[in-house]
């Protein structure tokens, strides 16, 4: 079993920024790849981000391409989101992901089915 604890959401102003930070704890060993979603009310869970467990490959949802850093800590099991330039819309409860060897075959890493073991979220208010 994989642990998974997301902090650092809050409130910020528009233009501001904010690092969520999501600690892997348990069966980590199996880990193939960590990723965020974010769900804002009465939406669906979207994807914004993936790392690879290495750390060598990253990829973004277009709505947050240049704004966003998914970034890893191998020596911690953990992952960040730095999140700049945060916009009204970037308002959600953002969720840390991971998949691991368990997950088998070809996944599109944007479906939250890619994904077997969730955080419980940390919400981000962004403010205009």
């Amino acid at each position: 079993q994989v642990q998974l604890v997301e902090s650092g959401g809050g409130l910020v102003q528009a233009g501001g920024s904010l690092r969520l930070s999501c600690a892997a704890s348990g069966r980590t060993f199996r880990t193939v790849a960590m990723g965020w979603f974010r769900q804002a009310p009465g939406k669906e869970r979207e994807f914004v981000s993936v790392i690879s467990w290495s750390g060598s490959s990253t990829y973004y949802a277009d709505s947050v391409k240049g704004r966003f850093t998914i970034s890893r800590d191998n020596a911690k099991n953990t992952v960040y989101l730095q999140m700049n330039s945060l916009k009204p819309e970037d308002a959600a409860v953002y969720y840390c992901a991971l998949r691991d060897q368990n997950v088998v075959g070809l996944v599109d890493p944007e479906r939250t089915g890619a994904y077997n073991y969730w955080g419980q979220g940390t919400r981000v208010t962004v403010s205009s």
